[in-house]
C-alpha cells in the first residue's frame, strides 16, 4: 500500500486508543494537510476568515474517520462565544467530542497576517500581529481555566519572514517574540502596542517551532505546564 509521507507520520497518534488524545491529533493531522494544500496552492489563503473556513473543511471531513466506537462522534462550531474575565470572546474553532456521557472541548485560535492585503497594497501593523499571536495563547489559557475546555491550541500562518528569521529584535515589538525556535516561560506583559494598553500573564510556556512551505510559514503551538 502506498502512503503519503503525512499519514506515515501521523498514522499512530491518529489511531490512538484515547479518544481525547485521538481528537488532539486529528487538529494537527488536519494541520499538516493545510499546510500541503497551502504550501502547493491548492487552496489560496488570504486573509484570516478564508484560513479558518478552509482549515474547519478539513478538520470536519476528517473527524468521521477518527471515530472507532459507536459511543463516540465528533463535531465542530465556529465562533463560539464565551465569557472571560467578564468580557465576550469568539473563539474561532471549538472541537468538541463525545465519548460516552464524557464530554471534551478543545478551543481553536487562528491566526493569519499577509504582508499583502487582498486589494494588493502593502499590509502594516506587525508588532500588533505578534502581539495578538501572544494574546491568543493568553485566551486559550482562559478558555481552560474559566470556561471548562480541555485543551487550547494556536494555530498560525504568514508570509512575513521578518518575523521567523528577523535580523535583529531591537524594537520593543520583540517582547512578543514569536521568532523561529524562540522558547517562552511564563511571564507578564504590559509593553503597549500602538494606543493600546496590554496586561495580561502567560501561565504556561511555549516553543516556536515554524514549519516552511512555499514561502509561508506555519506553526502549532500548545502550552506546557511547568
Amino acid at each position: 500500500m502506498i502512503r503519503n509521507n503525512i499519514i506515515n507520520d501521523y498514522e499512530n497518534n491518529i489511531f490512538e486508543d484515547n479518544f481525547e488524545k485521538r481528537l488532539r491529533n486529528a487538529i494537527t493531522f488536519a494541520w499538516n494537510i493545510f499546510i500541503k494544500k497551502v504550501g502547493s496552492k491548492l487552496i489560496e489563503i488570504n486573509k484570516e476568515a478564508s484560513m479558518q473556513l478552509q482549515y474547519a473543511n478539513i478538520l470536519y471531513q476528517l473527524l468521521p474517520i477518527i471515530c472507532f466506537e459507536k459511543d463516540e462522534s465528533a463535531r465542530i462550531e465556529l465562533e463560539t462565544t464565551v465569557k472571560v474575565d467578564d468580557k465576550n470572546r469568539e473563539i474561532d474553532l471549538t472541537l468538541i467530542g463525545l465519548k460516552g456521557e464524557q464530554e471534551i472541548k478543545i478551543a481553536v485560535e487562528m491566526k493569519c497576517y499577509k504582508t499583502l492585503a487582498s486589494s494588493g497594497e502593502k499590509r502594516g501593523a506587525t508588532n500588533i500581529f505578534m502581539k495578538d499571536v501572544y494574546f491568543d495563547l493568553y485566551l486559550l489559557e482562559q478558555y481552560c481555566a474559566q470556561c471548562g475546555f480541555d485543551k487550547g491550541v494556536s494555530l498560525v500562518m504568514t508570509d512575513d519572514r521578518s518575523r521567523i528569521k528577523p535580523k535583529d529584535k531591537k524594537a520593543k515589538c520583540w517582547d512578543y517574540d514569536i521568532s523561529d525556535g524562540f522558547k517562552l516561560e511564563p511571564k507578564k506583559f504590559n509593553t503597549p502596542v500602538g494606543v493600546e494598553s496590554i496586561n495580561f500573564e502567560l501561565k504556561k510556556s511555549y516553543n516556536f517551532h515554524w514549519i516552511k512551505n512555499n514561502n509561508i510559514w506555519f506553526l502549532e503551538n500548545e502550552g506546557l505546564d511547568n
